[in-house]
């Protein structure tokens, strides 16, 4: 699996599970960014297009992302030297972050936004930036990285 980098980056996002949908909300909240991670279940190629036009994109295939089949499943980004796995259902992660190098760990699937560390990997879930499921958020979260750490913040849109 090729590693894209970026270096020089001060503001990450993370989203997932669009399902087609991208609120002006989220587009505004996302013009400070220098790179988007998508996390799956996208829609369609012409959401990834507007994504795109706001700061370049790293995105792996959700299990609903039929027209996307292009995309790979899981995706490996180095981002100012640290190392970020991407998948879609976290329930398929098939090897140990903590030893095998990566400083995060984002995945999409449930909705539920939740950050988690465990053995010194950080685990984030944004949530979704898509149409509401029951009851949950509308959700993405936001990473700026410090000299030792990366700082990751939730970001609820509770519309």
């Amino acid at each position: 699996m090729a590693t894209n980098e970026f270096d020089s980056i001060k503001s990450l996002a993370l989203v997932s599970d669009t399902h087609g949908l991208l609120r002006d909300s989220v587009t505004e909240a996302l013009q400070d960014v220098d790179l988007i991670i998508h996390a799956g279940d996208i829609g369609n190629r012409s959401l990834l297009q507007r994504l795109e036009a706001i700061a370049p994109v790293i995105a792996v295939r959700g299990n609903v992302d039929n027209e996307l089949v292009y995309l790979p499943l899981a995706e490996v980004v180095s981002v100012n030297g640290r190392l970020i796995y991407v998948l879609h259902d976290l329930s398929l992660l098939d090897l140990d972050p903590a030893s095998a190098g990566f400083a995060m760990v984002v995945s999409g699937h449930s909705h539920q936004p939740r950050i988690n560390r465990r053995h010194g990997v950080v685990y984030v879930n944004p949530g979704s930036i898509g149409p509401r499921r029951f009851r949950l958020p509308i959700s993405l979260a936001k990473v700026t990285f410090g000299r030792l750490q990366l700082n990751v913040r939730l970001i609820d849109f509770n519309e």
